[in-house]
């Protein structure tokens, strides 16, 4: 009989014991403030099952905005949401065939990702209405959000740690690892391995309590 994994859900993993940093209270889930967006966007959500990664990556968004009370919470949250939109232009073969193998990461199809996640991006919000400076905001963030070497602002790095945090949930290995050609726990390996690649100390923390879980529930340390 396999031995029995501790029964957990990925929500667990947006609340771990953070000792670096005391949340800053005042923040709340704005509700229906970003419905509209949501169901702008939602044509092109159905992607690359962004519909599945996106609102995971948007919970985690929430949870760091309520660490770093300086950030943008309109640029961050509107950034998360609209970053990956513009694979909705792309054939699934080729996203898979060409966006994550070697080299995968600055390959054209992800320059031309984040390119038509502009131009779509600025669509919903425009249609939404948008103030033109949030407008400019998420647009710079989405732009390079995979290729840029490093973040410019503090908005982008809770961005680009929000998109990452996902793929240690149970889910975002579920589904990713597909998409690398790996079976879970290779994937697993592969994710530990990139948590230096996370920007923030708590996204970092948050990672690692997430992949925990997901060894757990997964049976990796058998399977």
């Amino acid at each position: 009989m396999l031995p029995r994994a501790p029964r957990r859900i990925w929500g667990e993993c947006m609340n771990p014991p953070l000792n670096t940093e005391q949340p800053v209270h005042g923040r709340r889930h704005r509700g229906k403030r970003y419905d509209p967006v949501w169901r702008a966007a939602e044509p092109y959500l159905r992607a690359r099952k962004n519909d599945v990664h996106v609102p995971i990556s948007f919970a985690f968004g929430e949870r760091l905005l309520t660490l770093y009370a300086k950030a943008n919470e309109d640029v961050v949250l509107l950034a998360i949401m609209l970053h990956d939109i513009g694979w909705h232009s792309f054939d699934m073969a080729d996203i898979v065939d060409k966006g994550f193998g070697p080299g995968g990461m600055q390959s054209d199809i992800r320059v031309l990702h984040e390119k038509e996640g502009v131009r779509l991006a600025c669509e919903v919000l425009r249609k939404t209405g948008w103030s033109e400076g949030i407008i400019a905001a998420v647009a710079a963030i989405i732009d390079g959000h995979d290729t840029r070497p490093r973040s410019r602002t503090l908005e982008e790095r809770l961005v680009r740690d929000a998109d990452k945090l996902w793929r240690y949930t149970t889910t975002g290995v579920a589904v990713a690892c597909d998409w690398f050609r790996k079976t879970p726990h290779q994937y697993a390996e592969q994710l530990e391995a990139e948590i230096m690649l996370i920007e923030t100390d708590v996204a970092r923390k948050m990672a690692g309590e997430c992949l925990g879980r997901t060894r757990a529930e997964l049976l990796l340390h058998v399977i």
